[in-house]
């Protein structure tokens, strides 16, 4: 996993940073693991604009992730590691004894041809997913579950991992990649290891033209709006003043707090990402 920069040859070129792609061992998608995936264009089901800046962009196929890691006691071989265009981590297709094929998430230092298992009793290697109640302290680990047989929810982007801290009873304290600090279930599991693709924070698109491909269409500042359309808007020329940076709706973009006041999950947070003052 490298970056490669560009001689300036062309404009779009000079700020140019992307991936040598030289861990990608296999060019094409499992095609029976894959979904066709229909672009909304950032509107509901009632052709309602609900996010905006969406739209365009390059077709795209959607592989199935195997988030659960449901098939214990059955060792798989990883068969290629792929690209993925939805999401920023690499995946590794892996080849069970019992024929079946499934992507997973592809951590650092998961080769082809490694074995990876998932259970109570595997072995402590990167790629193998365990019970919390299993999992060494202090090891990094990716691909969370949060409830009991649902499948990871957590630390799933490339390059991040989390730490398991302790045990107590029925919960373990994990450490979460923002800071937080979170008491998790000892049944959930998780994936050994450090998602891969830790470059992708130094990627740059360099042009306009590589945000339109992935699907993100401009962004225009509120200031550079009129008064009828943004609450930032209007003015004699460039002014910083006047109302707190906000939404066109009003919403305070900066430090407002939008998670509920009384959420029923706030007992398993040990200690915020942010500590209060």
């Amino acid at each position: 996993m490298g970056i490669r920069t560009y001689r300036p040859h062309t404009p779009g070129l000079r700020f140019c940073i992307s991936h040598t792609f030289e861990e990608i061992t296999k060019q094409k998608p499992e095609k029976s693991l894959t979904e066709p995936m229909k672009r909304t264009g950032g509107r509901n089901n009632q052709g309602r604009l609900t996010m905006r800046h969406r739209g365009g962009g390059h077709k795209q196929r959607y592989r199935v992730i195997d988030f659960k890691r449901d098939k214990r006691g059955i060792i798989a071989t990883v068969a290629s590691i792929e690209y993925d265009p939805i999401r920023t981590a690499r995946i590794a297709l892996l080849q069970y004894a019992d024929g079946e094929k499934r992507y997973i998430l592809a951590p650092i230092g998961l080769k082809v041809g490694a074995t990876v298992q998932a259970g109570p009793d595997s072995p402590i290697e990167v790629g193998n997913a365990l019970p919390l109640r299993n999992v060494p302290l202090g090891y990094p680990i990716h691909n969370l579950e949060l409830t009991i047989g649902r499948g990871g929810q957590m630390i799933r982007s490339a390059g991040t991992a989390a730490e398991l801290t302790s045990r107590e009873g029925d919960y373990a304290q994990v450490k979460l990649p923002s800071g937080e600090l979170r008491k998790i279930h000892v049944e959930c599991y998780a994936t050994l290891g450090q998602v891969g693709n830790t470059e992708h924070e130094n990627i740059s698109l360099g042009k306009a033209g590589k945000s339109r491909h992935l699907g993100w269409r401009p962004t225009v500042r509120g200031m550079a709006m009129n008064p009828v359309d943004h609450p930032m808007g209007g003015g004699q020329g460039k002014s910083k003043g006047g109302p707190h940076p906000c939404s066109p709706w009003g919403q305070i973009a900066k430090g407002l707090k939008t998670r509920k006041k009384h959420k029923w999950t706030d007992k398993f947070i040990v200690q915020r990402r942010k500590a209060k003052k």
